[in-house]
């Protein structure tokens, strides 16, 4: 029997959770933690969404957490960790250096994420550029003892006025730095450096380069990382995915994968289950999609309306330019031997004959990690992982395709939806291009690796849409900071996580939010806490004690590497049961 109106406590008792990537599997795992009884639809055969790993051979090639943000503790990101069983039982291992980016002649800029570190280093670089370079530190000293008060456990939405001015109140220490950094660009910032490596480098500290970022997320997640709290944990990212999974099933969830949602039925302004691929419908008292936004309010509604402000964020601001994050290009090298003196990650800025044979690449740099260094037990020992990247724009792949973006298969009496499909010759002569290019500038730099190769793994933009189904192959949905990431914090503000004049519907993951993995994990426990305030009961979650809390390991990279460095203490507000070697 279905609830008449939604609000009604205790009634509504059945969900339906589209996609198990980690915002639908943590959705899950509160959902239970609730007294709802849940059921994950997921398309692929395999927990994880983006977060997620395969096997060429004899090597496992992770294709996604480089740094988990509430890796340590310290913060509310690892409770929601330690609620969701993601960590428990495994080893976190933490570097030295966030990053670092080589400029076109080889100099490089080790971007330590230790304050006295970074200063010292970056300061031997430049002296000219001494006082940029300490306020820049200061700054990072300061969002270190931040972190222990930014809000993660309750969304914005849901506090009332006290908590609101007691969340103000907690950041007043820090009200300079916080202010400071957000309200200028990281763009500008870097501009005012003399030392022009410096002046380039500064916008690839994540990474890649982030236009319309300001200062603050790069201090944000260099904080983290200093405070031991932005490491990778043992087994990778489809670990992470499946010990996720085994919590939501312990807790009493069901998941059933290689069920593609093709609807969400409505009834009367409510939802009321979903139609999948195969033409069968299932009911339920509330669905939540944590499936791509784009998709789900374009296609699984049927063209229901959304109303004024998510109709132009979901069909006009979309496909504004820098509106969502951009897809990757990704190179996969399993290597028969390993290259000792690599570093474990860095942002290569490139020349533009380089830049030039790699299609839809949108910065001249590439990302390059050796990724055999965070996970050795995804590979043979004496073996190595290369993982190259690029942030890259999906248009001109597409100008290349000339088949399906994706399709399902009947196979052994069961249909699959993430199989291969087939492209265009010039979008395999693309691909040719981009990784022989790759592989001869990796070559200069490690000679070796080109006759070392065992393995092989090229993928596009429109590898990640034939997967997951994500718009234009983004991995990390809406942008933060600018129009289209502010519009929808408002709108949950506004709204809660659903859309205005359908009931029992909710949305949940990266499309709930912006930003990566912990702000997916972190959706699901807001939308649980939305759906427990639509029916009137308290919210409840705990954390998940059936194995030993992690462990953690700090490994040396950077310049002076050779020389054994001291564990350091455990952040301020670690549990004493958390071993750090």
């Amino acid at each position: 029997m279905r609830t008449p109106r939604q609000g009604l406590p205790g009634r509504r008792e059945t969900m339906i959770i589209i996609g198990a990537g980690l915002g639908g599997l943590s959705t899950g795992c509160y959902a239970q933690m609730n007294g709802y009884r849940s059921r994950i639809l997921e398309m692929h055969e395999v927990p994880g969404g983006c977060c997620t790993s395969w096997s060429r051979g004899d090597f496992v090639l992770d294709c996604c957490v480089s740094w988990l943000l509430g890796s340590g503790p310290g913060n509310e990101m690892h409770q929601i960790w330690l609620e969701l069983g993601a960590l428990q039982g495994k080893q976190i291992r933490h570097f030295d250096v966030f990053n670092i980016v080589r400029g076109r002649d080889g100099q490089a800029v080790h971007f330590y994420s230790d304050p006295d570190r970074l200063q010292a280093h970056l300061t031997s670089i430049s002296p000219a550029d001494a006082r940029l370079i300490r306020r820049f530190c200061d700054q990072l000293r300061s969002f270190r003892k931040a972190l222990a008060v930014y809000p993660f456990l309750k969304p914005v939405g849901l506090m009332g006025r006290r908590e609101r001015w007691r969340m103000l109140a907690s950041f007043l220490p820090y009200a300079r730095a916080v202010s400071t950094s957000i309200g200028e660009l990281m763009a500008d910032f870097s501009a005012r450096f003399t030392h022009p490596l410096l002046r380039e480098a500064f916008n690839f500290i994540l990474y890649e380069r982030h236009p319309n970022f300001p200062v603050l997320p790069f201090h944000f997640q260099l904080a983290s990382h200093a405070n031991l709290s932005a490491g990778v944990p043992e087994g990778g990212s489809l670990g992470l995915a499946r010990s996720i999974e085994e919590r939501y099933r312990a807790l009493g969830g069901e998941v059933t994968y290689n069920a593609k949602v093709e609807e969400v039925t409505v009834e009367d302004d409510r939802a009321t289950g979903v139609r999948l691929s195969d033409g069968s419908e299932l009911r339920a008292d509330i669905v939540v999609s944590a499936c791509d936004g784009h998709t789900t309010m374009t296609k699984l509604l049927k063209g229901r309306p959304l109303g004024e402000e998510y109709e132009r964020l979901y069909t006009r601001t979309i496909e504004q330019p820098g509106m969502v994050f951009p897809g990757y290009f990704t190179l996969f090298l399993g290597l028969r031997r390993e290259f000792p003196d690599a570093d474990p990650c860095t942002t290569h800025l490139l020349d533009e004959e380089t830049a030039a044979r790699l299609t839809g690449i949108r910065h001249p740099s590439v990302n390059v990690q050796f990724r055999s260094r965070h996970y050795p037990e995804l590979s043979p020992r004496g073996t190595a992982v290369v993982y190259a990247t690029y942030f890259c724009d999906i248009a001109p792949w597409r100008a290349l395709d000339e088949g399906p973006e994706q399709i399902s298969r009947v196979r052994a009496g069961e249909e699959l939806h993430t199989l291969p499909v087939r492209h265009g010759r010039g979008y395999y002569l693309a691909k040719r291009r981009a990784r022989d290019a790759l592989v001869a500038f990796l070559e200069e730099r490690h000679p070796g690796i080109e006759e070392s190769i065992a393995v092989r793994d090229v993928s596009t933009p429109l590898t990640q849409v034939r997967y997951t189904g994500n718009y234009d192959g983004t991995v990390l949905g809406w942008q933060p900071f600018v129009e289209s990431g502010e519009t929808l914090e408002e709108l949950v503000k506004k709204h809660g996580p659903g859309v205005p004049g359908l009931a029992d519907f909710y949305q949940s993951g990266v499309w709930a939010t912006t930003g990566g993995l912990i702000r997916a994990a972190a959706a699901g426990r807001h939308v649980m806490q939305f759906v427990c305030r639509d029916d009137g009961k308290p919210f409840t979650a705990s954390i998940d004690e059936s194995a030993p809390p992690p462990t953690h390991l700090v490994i040396p990279v950077g310049v002076g590497a050779d020389t054994p460095v001291p564990a350091p203490r455990p952040p301020a507000g670690a549990p004493l049961d958390e071993t750090w070697e």
